[in-house]
């Protein structure tokens, strides 16, 4: 029979755990501290253990992670987080995690999850992938379903080698995937390059990106270097590849097959040693069919494919967003220091066409616009402000923010899981947070925290 340990410091989530496990014909012990799961694992020798990341005490369920990989290297560990963020899941993955689930989670996902986990363990199936350690903010903020699944594919696909091909829509942060996909690489010391191919005529993008020589073409009085001869031994992103010319794409082909590029003009090839991140908003399946986008590129640049969720598939990450936005007003000046209620409902029934980054203009132009320390509807742009799905939804959208914590709230949970994760170090807490300590100390006075003495 099966072993199975659960840790989590509440007893509800213990004991339904242990009820869903038990059904499934395994032995099941649940522990609702640190100290207990210790003597737990002293006893029993578990093939898998279920631990919440935040126990509500000094050592944090990756810290138990570290614990029980080193002592029992044979048990495979599955973190459960309510506040789950990329830093957290790229350290879970490089801690030898089998898998990170958030809270709320679907019954059938942890089912599925523990049999993956049984099953590998029985098959001896190798570790998960070790990843170095993360070492900055990734600016990806959210932690519905669908960024955790992102952030965990993140973390397992980093270290590779392998190109990468991110989608989605105008605005959802496709960039900042690629620059989380580089700072957690064997890259992350290199350079991390980035070219937006469809603002530049072809002409000047080929030589922005594979350099010229001096006389090659009017204006070109000297030898000059290609952004993938700057990227070398490190990452380039190609954003909006989709808008290349068939030309160029040809030549982007031989970067990848070959692994060396010419300069305009030039007769001698470079070798370059790069990692290829390609990033579009248009569905290159279909402008393969339609003869616009090379199949053979394609399939080079589309060894894994990692698609950013548009915000209105996630709109449980709005108020998190939001006061992220409204943080970053403040730092530039603003003065409002919160969103009403009557505002979120506004903000949550507006569909978001240009995803997270019109967000945090709206919050931007609001926050400037508010009249005093909170943001209103009248603060809204008129777009959001004459929606009238607003007005209709408003009855059954306050029922959805009444039981949510407030901006103030999110912020200061946020502050308590950055310092948590960093050891209590206020020097990287505030590099995280992207901060200085000066900022840091007032934010923690804001919200009655304690910086004790600690690591810096």
């Amino acid at each position: 029979m099966k072993q199975i340990l659960v840790i989590d410091d509440d007893l509800e989530t213990c004991k339904f755990l242990t009820e869903i496990f038990a059904e499934e014909g395994w032995h099941v012990e649940s522990s609702q501290s640190a100290e207990a799961a210790r003597e737990a694992v002293d006893r029993v020798k578990f093939d898998l253990i279920v631990s919440d990341i935040n126990l509500g005490s000094r050592t944090s369920g990756v810290a138990l992670l570290k614990e029980f990989k080193s002592g029992l290297p044979d048990s495979e560990v599955i973190l459960i987080s309510g506040f789950g963020t990329l830093e957290t899941a790229v350290e879970a993955v490089r801690e030898g995690a089998f898998d990170y689930i958030s809270k709320p989670f679907n019954v059938n996902e942890v089912i599925s999850t523990a049999r993956r986990a049984l099953k590998g363990r029985d098959a001896g199936a190798p570790a998960a992938v070790l990843l170095k350690e993360y070492s900055e903010a990734s600016g990806l903020v959210g932690h519905s379903h669908k960024m955790i699944e992102l952030y965990k594919e993140i973390a397992l696909v980093a270290a590779s080698r392998s190109t990468v091909l991110i989608t989605g829509e105008s605005g959802t942060g496709k960039e900042l995937v690629a620059r989380a996909l580089h700072r957690n690489s064997t890259r992350a010391s290199g350079a991390f390059v980035a070219v937006n191919c469809g603002a530049i005529t072809e002409t000047l993008l080929e030589s922005e990106l594979f350099g010229h020589v001096k006389g090659s073409f009017t204006g070109a009085t000297v030898d000059k270097r290609g952004l993938f001869e700057e990227a070398n031994d490190g990452t380039i992103l190609l954003d909006e590849i989709g808008e290349t010319s068939l030309a160029l794409q040809v030549k982007l082909l031989r970067v990848l097959q070959e692994g060396e590029i010419r300069r305009v003009g030039g007769s001698r090839s470079v070798r370059v040693d790069v990692r290829v991140l390609a990033a579009t908003n248009r569905d290159l399946e279909r402008e393969v069919k339609e003869g616009r986008f090379r199949e053979d590129l394609y399939y080079r640049l589309s060894v894994v494919t990692l698609r950013v969720p548009p915000l209105r598939e996630r709109t449980e990450d709005l108020p998190l967003l939001a006061a992220h936005a409204l943080r970053q007003a403040r730092d530039s000046g603003a003065r409002a220091a919160t969103i009403s209620e009557e505002a979120l409902v506004f903000l949550n029934s507006y569909d978001w066409p240009g995803n997270v980054r019109e967000l945090e203009n709206t919050i931007a132009h609001a926050a400037l616009y508010a009249r005093g320390h909170v943001i209103t509807p009248e603060d809204l742009p008129a777009r959001i402000r004459s929606n009238t799905r607003g007005l209709e939804a408003a009855p059954q959208t306050q029922s959805l923010f009444k039981d949510l914590p407030s901006l103030d709230e999110l912020e200061r949970r946020y502050l308590i899981h950055v310092l948590q994760s960093v050891g209590g170090s206020r020097t990287r807490a505030a590099e995280v947070l992207g901060i200085d300590r000066r900022t840091l100390y007032r934010m923690a006075e804001r919200f009655g925290i304690n910086l004790k003495s600690s690591a810096e």
